[in-house]
């Protein structure tokens, strides 16, 4: 079996692993996302605190079934200026609805990434990333939402910037592997640390 696996069916994590030369397979962790960020919202955790925790939930679940396997779980949660989280959106109209309300606006997406062997975390990471999203006319997200949303569907925020999503930022702060999904510098430097990725 790879000695590495990626508990997510993002294909933006997947895309950079596979970019970077890594070997790996990936699954679905099957986290309960939307129970387990209610629940850490209730109990007043930051969305930076939230992305490690649901990063970490989907390594756990899937290491504690793979014994010795490296296993890599990644979430990306986002927060408007006032502290609000958004989710991914659940349809084309509460994603239109999200670029609305960021339209003219900064936020900050944080990526957290988490390695574990046999049930337990070993290492983690969090990369943040500010983005200052330009004014959006009603028409522009209609168009952007229609063309989109089979992608954008997945994604919190509602963008992959490595492709359209690039349209909607005057400017960003924060290395773009962050953005896509994954802090991908600290995750290669634990890998050649763990003797998971050429030195």
């Amino acid at each position: 079996m790879t000695r590495i696996v990626l508990a997510s069916q993002s294909s933006g994590r997947a895309a950079m692993l596979r970019a970077a030369g890594i070997a790996f397979e990936a699954t679905a962790a099957h986290v309960d996302e939307e129970a387990l960020t209610a629940g850490l919202v209730a109990a007043g955790q930051t969305a930076r605190n939230i992305a490690d925790a649901l990063a970490e939930a989907k390594a756990i679940k899937i290491s504690s079934r793979l014994p010795g396997v490296a296993v890599i779980g990644a979430d990306s949660t986002l927060a408007l200026a006032d502290g609000t989280m958004l989710a991914k959106p659940e349809s084309p109209d509460e994603a239109a609805d999200h670029l609305r309300r960021m339209a003219g606006t900064r936020h900050k997406l944080f990526s957290a990434v988490v390695a574990a062997r046999d049930g337990a975390p070993v290492w983690r990471a969090i990369g943040e990333a500010r983005l200052w999203m330009r004014p959006l006319s009603d028409a522009f997200i209609a168009d952007y939402v229609a063309q989109h949303w089979d992608s954008i569907r997945w994604t919190v925020g509602c963008y992959e910037i490595e492709g359209a999503g690039v349209q909607l930022f005057d400017r960003v702060e924060g290395d773009p592997w962050t953005i896509i999904g994954m802090p991908m510098l600290p995750l290669m430097a634990w890998l050649r640390a763990a003797g998971l990725a050429p030195q």
